[in-house]
């Protein structure tokens, strides 16, 4: 008998409870905050435990398959402790053995499966087990603003401007999760951001599977933004975006940027601090023929180029990127060139993967597989000259004065806190570590810009001064 069966029988009065967890990319974050934001509108309640709840939800990750252990392991822990699961996300639209559907050959007795970004299956689900709970009070209340709940903190949120990918990587499994590139509209895209800066957002994180993609689905069709004619493009929504952070003081960062020659005209924006000075490029590898059996987009012989072309447009630019080490036939010499591309182009911030044999992916039926611990040993490698990079980058800035979002600073930062610089995206960058202000009148307060005076650089973060 579970703990939620020893618990009193619910008043009528009393909203039911939903338990949650989303696992995965900020990008099914988004999908999250969309499934959240229709409970609350519609009464529910959420529990902070599984026992507790009257069902649980598990927004799952099925890319590489650590992600997909993890997913199964939280979907059997719910199971266990409540017995109402119902599981969205990635690993839902992910195939076993046999063609049948991986979550339910490993759980048989989930409620429903669902894949990615599919809220209403997800609501038709919930009101099958739990019924939608009448309130006449609030049943005739308008649906909620664009913002709805975010899991992010107050100071930033993520903004997805699309879904899916056109491309056909053989390493990804995402085109067949999450479909092919679907494109918001861009008025939609520019309403849900002025709400968020209207909240009091700081700091807007453009995400998508490919965000220089943007609008090539509808052919970069015309939509309308504040009465204004505005076209479906990248370039177009940055200036959007960079004219709305302005009125806010706020600031927009790009991510999951592919280096296709149009993103150039986004530079000038970035060298003028409209737009953030920073890049989050997949460039995955470096050699012409790894890339080729990648099946990557753009021209990867041309990368070198486009970075110094994008830096000598705008000097101050960060570029952070991964990369797969022990891809499928990766010789000797093609890791050496990746090595070598790191210390020519200096990517400020770098992360690296082992190739993972992702079921589904075609990459896996390439011929001369590199063992398992050839990838482990060449990642190790390739972070070692990743991290000598970073820090030499970072040591660059000692002595430099940087606007800094605080992030967290106790006792309105009488004892310093964290924040970020424009060069640091939360979570997966590095952090600015605020010292305490020399003056006693100078305060902190999370969510709030301050000047700082960089003193030093510790490992990948930097040390501060508020000043």
């Amino acid at each position: 008998m579970t703990d939620a069966a020893l618990e009193p029988p619910r008043t009528a009065s009393a909203a039911p409870k939903i338990g949650f967890v989303s696992l995965g990319c900020p990008k099914a974050l988004t999908d999250s905050e969309l499934i959240l934001t229709r409970l609350s509108a519609e009464g529910y309640a959420t529990s902070k435990t599984f026992a507790g709840a009257d069902l649980v939800i598990v927004n799952t990750c099925g890319f590489i398959d650590d992600a997909v252990r993890e997913s199964l392991d939280t979907i059997g822990e719910a199971l266990a402790a409540n017995g109402k699961v119902v599981v969205t996300g990635c690993l839902g639209a992910k195939a076993g053995e046999g063609g049948g559907n991986l979550v339910r050959q490993m759980h048989p007795s989930v409620l429903a499966v669902t894949g990615p970004h599919a809220t209403e299956e997800v609501m038709d689900a919930v009101h099958a087990h739990v019924p939608k709970p009448h309130d006449p009070f609030v049943d005739l209340v308008p649906a909620p603003p664009a913002i709805g709940i975010k899991l992010t903190p107050k100071h930033y949120a993520y903004l997805k401007i699309s879904e899916g990918c056109n491309h056909r990587c053989t390493f990804c499994i995402i085109p067949s999760l999450r479909g092919d590139l679907v494109s918001r509209p861009i008025g939609d895209v520019l309403a849900e951001a002025s709400a968020l800066f209207e909240s009091g957002v700081k700091e807007l994180l453009v995400i998508s599977q490919d965000t220089s993609a943007y609008g090539v689905d509808v052919r970069y069709r015309t939509g309308f933004w504040d009465g204004r004619p505005v076209k479906t493009q990248l370039l177009t929504l940055c200036e959007q975006l960079a004219e709305i952070a302005a009125r806010h003081g706020a600031w927009v960062r790009l991510h999951y940027v592919y280096p296709y020659p149009h993103v150039d005209a986004v530079l000038p924006l970035m060298a003028t601090g409209a737009i953030l000075p920073y890049l989050d490029v997949p460039f995955q590898h470096s050699h012409p023929d790894v890339l080729r059996r990648m099946k990557r987009p753009a021209s990867g012989e041309k990368n070198l180029e486009r970075l110094a072309r994008w830096r000598e447009i705008c000097p101050q630019l960060v570029v952070r990127s991964t990369f797969i080490a022990g891809f499928p036939g990766e010789t000797d010499a093609e890791f050496e060139h990746l090595l070598d591309f790191m210390r020519e182009a200096r990517i400020d911030r770098a992360g690296c993967f082992a190739y993972s044999a992702v079921a589904g992916a075609s990459a896996n039926e390439l011929p001369v597989m590199v063992p398992q611990e050839v990838r482990e040993e060449r990642r190790a490698r390739f972070m070692r000259v990743a991290e000598d990079v970073a820090i030499a980058k970072l040591r660059e800035r000692v002595g430099a004065t940087m606007q800094v979002l605080v992030d967290s600073a106790p006792a309105l930062g009488r004892k310093g806190g964290w924040g970020r610089s424009y060069a640091d995206a939360p979570e997966i960058d590095g952090r600015v570590r605020l010292l305490p202000p020399d003056k006693a009148s100078k305060t902190l307060k999370a969510g709030d810009f301050t000047r700082a005076r960089i003193v030093a650089a510790d490992g990948h973060d930097l040390i501060a001064m508020p000043i």
